[in-house]
């Protein structure tokens, strides 16, 4: 089994485990990025959530 073999089969883990918690992942990203700011002293507000916004994006993307 290649190394591409096992990425894709991670990856549809990682999507199998996600469909159906929109939620969780969501609230799980606004952590994250919650933790990001506050460790960045606030400096890259507008950079964390604009990451934040477009891995929230990704995951609908995925799941749908």
């Amino acid at each position: 089994m290649g190394i591409m073999d096992k990425l894709s089969g991670l990856f549809g883990r990682g999507k199998s485990a996600a469909a159906g918690h929109d939620q969780e992942v969501d609230a799980g990203i606004d952590k994250a990025a919650g933790v990001a700011d506050d460790r960045t002293g606030h400096e890259h507000s507008d950079t964390i959530d604009s990451a934040a916004d477009k891995a929230k994006e990704a995951d609908d993307k995925l799941t749908s």
